[in-house]
């Protein structure tokens, strides 16, 4: 079972795109779902997580721009994101960890499935 992501693409600052993540198959006890991104020479950093209660939280470059959602019943993740800058220019991924995560929601090693990765270019 893999994590497939889609929607990305090329846009202009200021327009809107949004991200959806879903399973192959279905995954069972999935916990945490994430999306990270990473820029060119840059290392991977989150974008924004959500537990299976919608618990969500954000990072600041993502805080009142991006948001996250989830429909559980789909094992799916979206990332609705809009006022979009040239700097969110990224690779976007997403992640899930099955059961209780062992750690920090925002260490990317915690998670246990990773999905391809979706581009998402911004121009000026």
């Amino acid at each position: 079972v893999q994590l497939q992501a889609s929607g990305g693409g090329l846009v202009q600052a200021g327009g809107s795109l949004r991200l959806t993540c879903a399973p192959s198959g279905r995954i069972l006890n999935i916990n945490h779902m994430a999306w990270y991104r990473q820029a060119p020479g840059k290392e991977r950093e989150v974008v924004a997580t959500i537990t299976s209660g919608g618990v969500t939280t954000y990072a600041d470059s993502a805080k009142g721009r991006f948001t996250i959602s989830r429909e559980n019943a789909k094992d799916t993740v979206y990332l609705q994101m809009n006022s979009l800058k040239p700097e969110d220019t990224a690779v976007y991924y997403c992640a899930a960890v099955i059961g209780t995560i062992p750690g920090n929601s925002w260490y990317p090693g915690n998670y246990d499935y990773w999905g391809q990765g979706t581009l998402v270019t911004v121009s000026s």
